[in-house]
């Protein structure tokens, strides 16, 4: 079992940038894929980014150019760079891990596919 711990959230004006980390509890805990989800109020889940340990990186169309994701596999830490940010990034943002590689990688963006959620970190982008 590990446990995830995101920070960085907050409230800022569009155009702002923020950073999100996430930390896993156990530095020896073994991590293929990190991701980041997001859900906005009233809607679904959705996928944000995601990292493999070998720095394979996945943007939803969204956030493509915008933000970047980076991960230090020593620290199990993954970040989430968000730069221009918009009104409709506003959102809870959610890490998550994956124990295990997929095989397929379209299943990178499925939250189904990822075994250990953090809390969540609240992210408001005002106009």
């Amino acid at each position: 079992q590990v446990q995830l711990v995101e920070s960085g959230g907050g409230l800022v004006q569009a155009g702002d940038s923020l950073r999100l980390s996430c930390v896993a509890s156990d530095r020896t805990f073994t991590i293929y894929a990190m991701g980041w989800f997001r859900q906005a109020p009233g809607k679904e889940r959705e996928f944000v980014s995601a990292i493999t340990r070998g720095g394979i990186v996945y943007y939803a169309d969204s956030v493509k150019g915008r933000f970047t994701i980076s991960r230090d596999n020593a620290k199990n830490t993954v970040y989430l760079e968000m730069n221009s940010l918009k009104p409709e990034d506003t959102a809870v943002y959610y890490c998550a891990v994956r124990r295990l590689s997929l095989y397929y990688s379209d299943n990178y963006y499925n939250a189904l596919k990822y075994d250990y959620w953090g809390q969540g970190t609240q992210v408001t982008v005002s106009s």
